[in-house]
């Protein structure tokens, strides 16, 4: 699949802005994980990283043009609102990539090659507002964002829902089709391919011996026979396995919205998905009285959370956190024995 990547000209907005993060812009020897993965081992009592990561918000310049008199360049700020509803997927994305060697390689069938290796030389780069304007432009259709005109500033506001800024825009990358027949031989449309391209996992009815998350991914997958919901039927229809269309992708975003904390008393840390074992690596968080989305993943087996509102945005948990006010959770294939 060909990516509509735009390629960013690091020149044009980096000359109107110099003092924002783009500063950070230059050839590192150590890339951003390896940073982070070092300042999880030190001995220090802050375990905050260094410096700030995917902060909140952000100012992008472009070159709009140049006065005609003067010929001196014109430059265009856009002005980015609300952008924890992609900031924390980011943040796990960019992880998931560096700590699972393959994964790049596998996304870029879906995403596009160009997109992911620039994605991750910008985050590498700590060049984080033009990792914001990579996803919006390429990722994103103008339909799930709102933007306006300030006087000589683009204000691009992404409040809302973060499946819907993000999962939703992965392609086709967590694609599944179930088939169905119906035993009416009226029907109106006997046979049909059902395509779901999230996984949005419901709580189960009745609370399940064992856990409940589990079981709620198998009943998404499991073959059923229900009734027939075309109209003027009173057929059964007969669901067949559900299958991901393409391969195993390298990771999956159970969407967790619909859950209520008093049902994710037990998060499990390996998931059974079509035969298949993955393993979490992280979630995101919603905080319903602020309208705000964080994260929490795992690097070396120990637990940072990200949240871009604050001044140490990374921060490395004592212990694992507890995840009672979920928006998702991302497991990771595991490699083969």
């Amino acid at each position: 699949m060909r990516s509509r990547v735009c390629v960013l000209n690091d020149r044009e907005h980096q000359a109107g802005n110099p003092n924002t993060e783009n500063s950070f812009h230059y050839e590192r020897s150590k890339t951003l994980f390896e940073e982070i993965r070092a300042s999880i081992n030190n001995d220090e009592e802050d375990h905050s990283f260094w410096r700030p990561v995917l902060p909140w918000g952000g100012v992008f310049t472009i070159m709009a043009g140049r006065k005609a008199i003067s010929c001196t360049p014109l430059y265009v700020e856009i002005q980015l609102k609300n952008t924890c509803t992609i900031d924390g997927f980011l943040m796990i994305l960019y992880v998931i990539l560096r700590d699972n060697q393959g994964f790049s390689r596998e996304l870029a069938v879906f995403l596009g090659k160009q997109f992911v290796e620039h994605f991750l030389y910008l985050m590498d780069s700590c060049d984080y507002t033009t990792v914001k304007m990579l996803w919006i432009w390429d990722r994103m259709s103008k339909r799930q964002y709102r933007s306006e005109i300030h006087q000589t500033a683009l204000e691009i506001d992404l409040f809302g829902n973060e499946h819907q800024n993000f999962t939703e825009n992965l392609e086709n990358l967590m694609s599944t089709m179930q088939e169905s027949l119906c035993t009416n031989w009226s029907c109106p449309v006997r046979f049909q391919d059902c395509i779901k391209t999230t996984i949005n996992i419901s709580p189960p009815s009745e609370l399940p011996r064992r856990d409940p998350i589990q079981s709620a991914v198998d009943e998404f997958f499991c073959p059923k026979l229900l009734l027939c919901s075309e109209f003027g039927c009173d057929g059964l229809r007969e669901f067949s396995q559900r299958v991901f269309c393409h391969r195993l992708p390298p990771f999956v975003i159970l969407n967790m919205q619909q859950w209520k904390s008093e049902e994710l008393s037990y998060v499990p840390y390996h998931l059974a998905l079509c035969q298949h074992r993955y393993l979490l690596e992280g979630a995101t968080l919603f905080n319903k009285e602020e309208h705000h989305y964080s994260a929490a993943f795992q690097i070396d087996g120990c637990w940072l959370h990200y949240d871009g509102l604050r001044s140490d945005n990374l921060i490395l948990l004592h212990k694992p956190p507890e995840l009672l006010l979920l928006s998702s959770l991302v497991y990771v294939r595991a490699p083969d024995k």
